[in-house]
């Protein structure tokens, strides 16, 4: 194999700029070209394809940098839909025009399903990357264990998972955890300690919301910021039970930081967080969000009298206030442990490839015996009997209900990925990065002003 394409799909992440630099190494001591591909996908419907060579002369681009945040080729959320065959058709010949011999496709399970049909005209690979930690699979067989019915009205379908009978062992875990995870959570946790001082100096209640729609594994993480409740979508939210722990730490310690992920439900399963028919004075329609909705329900059930009776606020509004982390937790530096790993991962890719692997998945594993390593896994592997790919949940194990919190399961999980999740240059790089007087002299620099020189088209290429 000659030359081989890159593409990042899907959200950025931090860490998405250290795959693509491993790629790039592995590639450049294979003797190997990398084609990067602009914009994802977006770039093969495109009769052009824009790309860049990432190793000209088997040396990396200066632009390439793996403390760099985001990826420098791009990324946008379109995918190939396989049932329009003959854009697909299309798509082939372009590659094969540029002579591309194999493809590898950085994101998650919607680039994954992308890349799918591809891999039947080209060997084609996955390098994972998503902060919400969402690919993989708990165990081997979890896919089979969803069910699925037709929605009401003919509205597509509903899935519903049947409970597990397997025992849970973290060592069978595929793909233990995702590049770009534990610098999400690092952004989280900090910021839900700087909202704690203000909780505490006001005898506030603050809600935070972080991302991860249907799995809970940033809102678990943020347990190192010490919140007092965490709120998972995988667990129905007891509303008779957080009112009556938010009563116990309130009446404790005068404040409550309470952490939410975005897709939280209700008991019946409807999403908190959900899009309301109401519009501002614009017309626009209002988006809730997850935190907004919970204050709603707090507002109600708790009531003014007992924060008036308190005597810490005249209403339940003034005292509960929300806050989300936002983007800030996708983009940024990324974190000795993301950039290592996915560096690691960018090189399996490109083996796999080289290998004769098709439809692979480069998954980051753990055991006892060897700590952290890289493995692969068919892609095939993660769909249901229907061909569907669920984002992966919280195993139960990792999460106490009762207590609104992670138990010592989730603990070690956590444990075993952040206890050297830092490096000394992590801490260095905001003494000399950050407060620089250069910063305040010179306006910012983007990376796709150079990028953009570097840009060439199908029919400019040799």
């Amino acid at each position: 194999m000659k030359r081989i394409g890159i593409l990042t799909a899907g959200g950025d992440t931090p860490a998405i700029n250290a795959t693509i630099h491993g790629a790039v190494v592995r590639a450049n001591e294979l003797k190997v070209e990398i084609i990067g591909l602009i914009k994802g996908f977006n770039s093969l419907f495109n009769s052009r394809v824009p790309h860049v060579r990432l190793n000209p002369l088997f040396q990396a681009i200066p632009e390439l940098d793996p403390t760099v945040g985001g990826t420098i080729i791009g990324a946008s959320r379109d995918y190939i839909n396989p049932e329009e065959h003959e854009k697909i058709k299309d798509i082939c010949g372009r590659l094969r025009r540029l002579k591309i011999e194999g493809l590898i496709c950085v994101g998650g399970d919607g680039t994954l399903n992308g890349m799918q049909p591809l891999s039947e005209f080209l060997p084609v690979v996955l390098a994972p990357k998503t902060i919400d930690n969402d690919l993989g699979l708990n165990y081997r067989i979890e896919p089979e264990e969803w069910q699925r019915k037709p929605g009401e009205k003919g509205s597509g379908h509903i899935y519903h998972r049947i409970p597990a009978e397997t025992q849970f062992d973290p060592e069978q875990m595929i793909n233990y955890v995702t590049p770009g995870f534990a610098t999400a959570v690092f952004v989280s946790a900090g910021g839900i300690q700087r909202v704690r001082t203000t909780a505490e100096s006001h005898r506030r209640i603050a809600i935070i919301e972080v991302m991860g729609r249907h799995s809970g594994f940033i809102a678990l993480g943020t347990a190192y910021g010490q919140p007092d409740v965490i709120l998972v979508p995988e667990s129905a939210v007891d509303v008779d039970l957080l009112v009556e722990r938010i009563k116990q730490f309130y009446e404790l310690q005068k404040n409550v930081v309470i952490v939410c992920g975005e897709g939280i439900v209700d008991k019946q399963g409807n999403e908190l967080g959900v899009e309301k028919a109401s519009t501002d004075p614009s017309g626009n329609i209002i988006l809730s969000g997850a935190a907004e909705a919970l204050r709603r329900v707090l507002i109600e059930r708790i009531g003014d009298k007992y924060f008036r009776d308190l005597r810490r606020g005249e209403t339940a509004r003034e005292v509960i206030f929300t806050r989300k982390v936002g983007h800030s937790q996708r983009g940024g530096r990324p974190l000795q442990f993301d950039r290592f790993y996915a560096g690691l991962l960018g090189s399996k890719a490109v083996d796999l490839l080289v290998e004769g692997r098709n439809n692979d998945v480069a998954t980051l594993q753990w055991n006892h015996q060897k700590g952290f390593y890289v493995d692969h896994f068919e892609g095939n592997g993660f769909r249901d009997l229907w061909g569907h790919i669920h984002a992966r949940r919280l195993h139960p194990s990792f999460y106490d209900q009762h207590q609104m919190k992670l138990s010592h399961t989730g603990i070690d999980y956590l444990i075993r990925i952040f206890n050297d999740a830092i490096g000394a240059d992590d801490t260095e790089s905001i003494r000399k990065t950050l407060f620089t007087s250069g910063n305040l002299l010179q306006p910012y620099h983007s990376l796709n002003t150079d990028m953009s020189k570097r840009i060439r088209f199908l029919d400019q290429e040799l």
